[in-house]
């Protein structure tokens, strides 16, 4: 196995107040390293971590039609304006608004085949990168890992 280098290492800080706060920079410096790694994966295909997040969203409501509340709902990032991803993705193809039937005020946001086939290629280029950079732990470290996350928020 591969020894990484601890935070003290990484950020050239040999203590910390306390391991709490250790932990907290550590998350925060570890979420961001995560970032950097899924933003080089997205680059080739011209999309943000944000605009990713939307498309999964889309592709997994299999076909029914989400609104931008919704989408700010399930959304990782809640500080992204959904509606200007929605936007950027609708000028990419990858995406269509359209008038819901039943309510004519709400707009209903659909993902198009274009948009489903670049979600998939991006998707692989994605889970291919965490295959590699985050090969360090096994199924058992990232359920463990997770549950610890889980209970840090509450």
């Amino acid at each position: 196995m591969n020894t990484m280098p601890s935070i003290e290492e990484e950020i050239r800080q040999p203590t910390f107040r306390s391991p709490a706060h250790r932990t907290q920079v550590n998350i925060i410096y570890t979420a961001a390293w995560i970032n950097q790694q899924t933003t080089h994966a997205l680059r080739p295909f011209g999309l943000s971590i944000q605009q990713f997040n939307i498309l999964r969203i889309l592709r997994g409501r299999n076909g029914k039609p989400a609104t931008v509340k919704l989408l700010t709902e399930r959304m990782l990032d809640k500080m992204s304006n959904a509606s200007r991803l929605v936007d950027k993705l609708k000028e990419k193809g990858y995406v269509k608004r359209q008038e819901c039937e039943t309510d004519r005020r709400r707009v209903d946001i659909i993902i198009t085949k274009e948009g489903l086939d670049i979600i998939a290629k991006a998707t692989e280029a994605v889970e291919r990168s965490m295959e590699e950079n985050l090969g360090n732990l096994d199924d058992h470290d990232f359920n463990e890992l997770s549950n610890m996350l889980d209970r840090l928020r509450g």
